[in-house]
């Protein structure tokens, strides 16, 4: 039987879970990155770009779910590693462009390999990795989703049940 005490339970916590987990994807991928001479913040940036090059400061941003504050020291430090280029945009000298450089576009070939080495380090087969990525990148949709409307509710007056009843199919852990 669920109970309000037990629904506290910290292992029974999805945030838990994710939280955990996240630090435990981070600390794997530490020394990998290290051989590579970038942080695992730095190489979120690279994988964007490499992706897709050049991005704008804000479009880099809305991809990482970044704001400009967190982004602008990332970018500058992989400016002065020779990964990255910031320059102002021609037609917009209030945008800030962001491209790889020569030594970026090598970084890659470098950086390939990690992808398969994380996957062995996490026990899973492909299909599992990309089932368990669809349903985060689902979850944090729906959270995104959510906490939006939340906050347009509260702006106009209207709140959400504080102490919602769960019902057994819907309750954490389950």
């Amino acid at each position: 039987m669920v109970t309000p005490t037990s629904l506290l339970n910290l292992d029974r916590q999805l945030c838990f879970a994710l939280y955990s987990s996240s630090l435990a994807m981070t600390k794997a991928y530490k020394p990998l990155l290290a051989e590579l001479g970038i942080t695992y913040p730095q190489y979120l940036v690279m994988l964007a770009l490499w992706q897709h090059s050049p991005l704008g400061v804000g479009e880099l941003g809305a991809r990482l779910n970044l704001d400009s504050g967190t982004l602008t020291p990332l970018a500058k430090r992989l400016q002065v590693m020779g990964l990255i280029d910031r320059n102002r945009c021609e037609h917009d000298e209030r945008n800030v462009e962001i491209s790889l450089t020569a030594a970026g576009k090598l970084l890659q070939a470098r950086a390939e390999p990690l992808p398969l080495c994380i996957l062995q380090l996490t026990g899973l087969q492909i299909p599992q990795l990309e089932s368990l990525t669809s349903q985060l990148k689902t979850l944090r949709d729906e959270l995104v989703a959510n906490t939006q409307t939340r906050a347009t509710a509260a702006n106009h007056s209207v709140s959400p049940n504080p102490n919602p009843t769960p019902t057994a199919e819907h309750t954490p852990g389950n």
